[in-house]
């Protein structure tokens, strides 16, 4: 199982960092994702990639929710970091208007230059989307082509689905929301189908059943993966196998 969207580079694991990878991995998670927040984050993700550098793969971007006036300049600053490392995506980027939307179209504008890196670099994206789908679309709308990608924690309908399906042939990462209780996420998983499902948990965030409210870590994908292998009438060996496959084809993984 492979671990496409954590964040345990982050203050939250700092008294538990080594021993949280060595639990994920206890648990059968075979490779992390590492994606950036902000510039503050870089360095802290850096070195847990440098201490587990076969276990770990890193993504360089900007998160849409700290997009403030000086969104150019921080950009540039990230940029100027890709030719820095091995990234195997650009993210997380995208649209985030659940807290505030004062800066709209600052994070629209963030999200195109960042589309645009992975287009020039031929990178995939990860991309955030909470309350910003319709937007989301509009910038890809300005796009010939696409890179592929990722809509992480994805939570939206099936409607969603097919929307964003007339853009390309995304992955959809499913977390520890397919467990909770009201959840709507089990009943789109048949319409996004196994081939196009990626595990995360996005620690420290979601954490899945049994564990709701607490801390998450990335020893939690095997309660995701069976979950997702439950609602679609599979077994979690399946599930483990087709989500690695496809973190592998899209982050260009060594399996």
């Amino acid at each position: 199982m492979i671990d496409t969207h954590t964040h345990i580079y982050l203050e939250e694991f700092d008294n538990d960092r080594e021993a949280t990878v060595a639990r994920a991995k206890e648990a059968g998670v075979k490779h992390l994702v590492l994606p950036n927040v902000d510039i503050s984050t870089v360095e802290p993700m850096y070195q847990l990639h440098d201490a587990h550098p076969r276990y770990t793969s890193m993504a360089m971007g900007l998160h849409p929710t700290e997009i403030k006036e000086d969104f150019n300049a921080t950009l540039a600053q990230i940029e100027a970091l890709l030719n820095e490392r091995r990234f195997v995506a650009i993210g997380e980027i995208g649209i985030d208007l659940y807290w505030d939307a004062t800066f709209r179209e600052e994070q629209h504008e963030a999200f195109a230059t960042q589309v645009e890196w992975a287009v020039d670099m031929d990178l995939p994206i990860i991309i955030h989307c909470r309350n910003g789908l319709d937007d989301i679309l509009q910038v890809f709308s300005r796009f010939k082509r696409l890179p592929a990608g990722v809509f992480h924690s994805f939570g939206g309908s099936i409607d969603d689905i097919r929307r964003i399906r007339r853009y390309g042939d995304f992955f959809f990462g499913i977390n520890g929301i397919v467990t909770f209780k009201k959840s709507q996420v089990p009943s789109i998983l048949p319409e996004i189908g196994l081939d196009r499902i990626l595990l995360e948990t996005d620690s420290p965030y979601l954490a899945p059943v049994p564990f709701r409210g607490k801390r998450n870590e990335s020893s939690y994908i095997p309660y995701i993966a069976e979950c997702i292998a439950k609602s679609l009438g599979s077994t979690t060996e399946e599930v483990s196998l087709q989500t690695d496959a496809n973190a592998a084809q899209l982050f260009n993984l060594q399996q």
